[in-house]
């Protein structure tokens, strides 16, 4: 990675956007104070909560963070498609005590507005999720001084990064908790994600972009994996989602752990798109018919998620988490850092340490 992009933050240690709530001021101060590269998610925000955010976390910390953008969607869903799903729907709407939410709520997520807001008063980095920004709005961040990055999720992704423009790539593993960063959202592809490792060396060979590796990553010593691979820095989220710093629901920071939930999928159950999480009721109910409708279906369902969370149940809750969601542990975002930068020393020193073997293979 250009060293004007790591003298940014110490550790190779980016904390994920996670949209929703999890990824406020408070945690991106944290972690960046500690040497990580901190990140607000604007997903779902107003570009003027956005804004406030920003002012927020300047007077939390001095050191460099990031703001995540969300790419809008060029796809439209077929609306019988919605309309089916939302029959299907209503009953939970009927056992939450709530209504469905109107799917025309909009498919840009202030994306022209937020961007404006971003070149006016800019920030050191900013990232994008769920497809490429044009050339212009590259070049337009870069002369405003801020770095940017953009998630690939294939080979072919990340070269549409580069021709655009962009200083890295963030190189997203299926692994990965939350919604996946395709920049097409392609039914036919659901199931066929590469593996975290996998992707980084493929992307390396194929850009001359620096990488950062994002999936399923909770320890120092896989930091040292990806780091080996190829990869820069690495982007974790889930193991974040604990920290007290995390904007995340309590009910969703305990079922990550929870023996009642000890596995994860993929699945458009909650927002039409394909998102990880635990596996949890409204999943294997909802999941196998959901259409391939982003934002729509996330607009559709948003009441429902929201009512459950205020009448304690996880079951219906979109309990987002990556692979390694059971290694989560509850410390305070900066020691978390420090941990995992002392695992990644130690997995570093214990490389160098074994001694080379020679000889026959036997």
């Amino acid at each position: 990675m250009s060293s004007a992009l790591t003298d940014l933050f110490p550790h190779p240690i980016v904390q994920a956007p996670m949209a929703g709530g999890p990824s406020g001021p408070r945690l991106a101060a944290a972690v960046s104070d500690a040497g990580g590269l901190g990140f607000l998610a604007a997903g779902y925000k107003t570009a003027d909560g956005m804004y406030q955010e920003i002012k927020q976390l300047r007077g939390l910390t001095g050191r460099p963070f990031g703001v995540n953008v969300f790419v809008p969607q060029s796809e439209h869903a077929e609306s019988g498609a919605v309309d089916l799903y939302a029959q299907q729907l209503a009953g939970e709407a009927t056992w939450y005590g709530t209504e469905l939410g109107d799917p025309e709520c909009g498919r840009d997520d202030g994306y022209d507005v937020k961007l404006a807001v971003l070149l006016d008063d800019p920030v050191p980095v900013v990232s994008f999720h769920f497809g490429v920004p044009t050339r212009e709005v590259i070049d337009s961040l870069h002369r405003a001084g801020t770095f940017t990055l953009v998630t690939a999720t294939t080979v072919e992704e990340a070269l549409a990064v580069q021709r655009a423009g962009a200083d890295a790539v963030v190189a997203q593993g299926v692994e990965a908790g939350g919604h996946q960063g395709t920049h097409r959202d392609l039914p036919e592809n659901d199931g066929s994600g590469i593996g975290v490792l996998s992707l980084v060396a493929q992307i390396r060979e194929a850009v001359n972009l620096p990488v950062v590796a994002a999936g399923g990553i909770m320890r120092g010593g896989q930091i040292a994996a990806v780091l080996a691979a190829g990869a820069s820095a690495a982007q974790l989220g889930t193991a974040f989602l604990t920290t007290p710093e995390s904007g995340a629901h309590d009910l969703h920071k305990q079922a990550l752990t929870d023996p009642l939930f000890p596995h994860t999928e993929l699945t458009r159950a909650f927002s039409g798109r394909p998102a990880r999480g635990l596996v949890n009721r409204f999943m294997r109910e909802h999941g196998p018919y959901a259409p391939a409708a982003y934002p729509e279906i996330n607009y559709l369902a948003a009441p429902l998620r929201r009512a459950a969370a205020e009448a304690g149940d996880p079951q219906g809750m979109a309990l987002w988490a990556g692979q390694g969601h059971r290694m989560a542990r509850e410390l305070p975002a900066g020691r978390l850092v420090e941990l995992l930068a002392a695992e990644l020393d130690a997995a570093r020193a214990a490389l160098s340490a074994r001694p080379s073997t020679g000889g026959d293979v036997r």
